[in-house]
């Protein structure tokens, strides 16, 4: 039988009503990537459960057996759940709830994570700010990219320049930039002139020759997310709805949302037949990966990064231009120059062809012709022709 040691037991266990979430940040030497968030309790269950007991756990932790025992009964205690069980003979190991709580606390942080990365860059820029007065700051909303954040750190490393990121969908961005919230708009559209009309039909009308300007960025691989189990048998959207497969989707604005709605329409798929079309939403490349690694979902669409990261198949379908958008009557700012002169820079074009699925836009940094560059103003200048 399976025990927990405890000081009281827990038949019918709730979270306290007092318990309360408190977030805090420090100023500390050296410099935090990404989107890591420390939690004690976090750091030692995750421990418990990679080494297999109390003992490796507090060896790999760098502290005692008798910190690391004392720490998870106080949690209990605050939780008002078992975390540890065991059965004789064998070594503790985490509680049900306990391997729930990581696996919880793990998604909402994955599903925030954008936005984490966009608030300690914010925080960053704190002292930034204070020294040095040449710091520039480039304002950002854009569909979610994993080569964003990597772009941040190159240009705060090389430029001195700061991008303010907010992630949200294509649409999103190009309003926000209409609305003058921010200086650069980003957005994807798909290499496949077959796709014009979906990304017509949101995007036209929010960029307008006249009044945009468009800058090479890189170009990125969209495909087909899934458990390795399925790795054969699912190569297409209509797959999915065939085996009655758990889609995860995206939010509807966002550039990938109009790939899956493209993808139907070509291939015949009626929301109804696509499991989860509707009632299973994320917003980040990264969130619908881990959907499927932790089998909430079957298969989902997004980038190839985001698919080795948690060690998934992925079968690519289509390429994609990420461009950056902004209002000609800013090009003049010394922060979009410098932007600019980093990405037209060699070592972009490195960074980007060492993240898998990313290679280096035709010309990243170069102003764009609109009417030449996106389908549907190539189409309507072809007719006027």
């Amino acid at each position: 039988m399976q025990t927990s040691k405890t000081a009281a037991k827990h038949p019918q266990a709730t979270v306290q009503p007092n318990l309360g979430l408190h977030l805090r940040y420090a100023f500390e030497p050296g410099e935090q990537h990404g989107a890591t968030l420390g939690n004690p309790l976090f750091e030692l269950l995750a421990a418990v459960l990679e080494y297999g007991s109390i003992r490796h756990a507090a060896q790999a932790l760098g502290t005692s057996y008798r910190y690391v025992w004392g720490a998870l009964r106080k949690w209990e205690k605050t939780l008002d759940q078992p975390l540890i069980i065991w059965s004789q003979g064998q070594r503790a190991r985490p509680t049900q709830f306990a391997e729930r709580l990581l696996w919880a606390e793990r998604r909402a942080r994955t599903r925030m994570q954008p936005h984490i990365e966009a608030l300690r860059a914010d925080l960053s820029r704190v002292l930034a700010d204070a020294r040095d007065q040449r710091h520039q700051i480039v304002s950002v909303r854009a569909s979610h990219d994993i080569a964003l954040p990597v772009l941040q750190r190159h240009v705060a490393d090389t430029a001195d320049l700061h991008l303010e990121i907010g992630f949200q969908g294509s649409m999103d961005a190009l309003r926000s930039l209409n609305e003058r919230q921010c200086l650069i708009a980003g957005f994807h559209v798909p290499v496949l002139d077959s796709a014009m009309p979906v990304f017509a039909k949101v995007l036209k009308p929010l960029l307008n020759p006249s009044t945009h300007a468009l800058i090479g960025c890189s170009r990125r691989t969209q495909g087909l997310i899934m458990r390795r189990q399925l790795q054969g048998q699912v190569c297409s959207v209509a797959d999915v709805a065939r085996r009655s497969l758990r889609f995860v989707n995206r939010q509807p604005g966002s550039g990938t949302r109009m790939l899956v709605d493209y993808l139907m329409k070509e291939q015949r798929v009626a929301a109804g037949q696509l499991l989860g079309y509707r009632d299973h939403i994320e917003h980040t490349h990264v969130a619908v990966a881990l959907c499927i690694a932790s089998g909430v979902a079957d298969v989902g669409i997004g980038v190839e990064a985001a698919a080795l990261e948690f060690g998934l198949h992925f079968v690519p379908i289509v390429q994609e231009n990420y461009f950056l958008a902004c209002l000609k009557e800013n090009l003049a700012q010394p922060s979009i120059q410098r932007l600019r002169t980093v990405l037209a820079g060699r070592r972009w074009r490195d960074i980007l062809a060492n993240l898998p699925g990313y290679e280096p836009a035709a010309a990243p940094g170069d102003l764009l012709v609109i009417e030449k560059t996106l389908p549907w103003w190539r189409a309507r200048a072809a007719a006027e022709r």
